[in-house]
């Protein structure tokens, strides 16, 4: 069960680290959007169609599992980067496949 937005686990706005968890986030994203990418293009030499399928699955999956983890203070930069990181690589994918 996710917790409140007004839970025991939300942060106080004095509270937030953000050059940290901006770092993290950043890092995050990197290290997701390579993955994505290097994922993505292996699934594609096998069939484009598969690439899509999975990574959409995936993707879904991965975004119902991190949701409830958005108010939770350490864990919503890894929830932000990972998000960002995945959109990137998908991005990344639909650049290389039109060019």
């Amino acid at each position: 069960m996710s917790p409140a937005p007004g839970g025991p686990y939300r942060a106080q706005p004095d509270a937030v680290p953000w050059a940290m968890g901006i770092t993290v986030a950043v890092l995050v994203a990197a290290l997701g959007a390579v993955a994505v990418f290097a994922f993505g293009v292996a699934l594609a030499e096998v069939h484009p169609l598969l690439a899509i399928g999975v990574n959409v699955i995936a993707g879904a999956a991965a975004g119902y599992t991190a949701w409830p983890w958005r108010f939770t203070p350490t864990v919503r930069w890894v929830v932000a980067g990972g998000a960002v990181g995945v959109g990137l690589g998908w991005a990344a994918l639909l650049f290389v496949a039109i060019y």
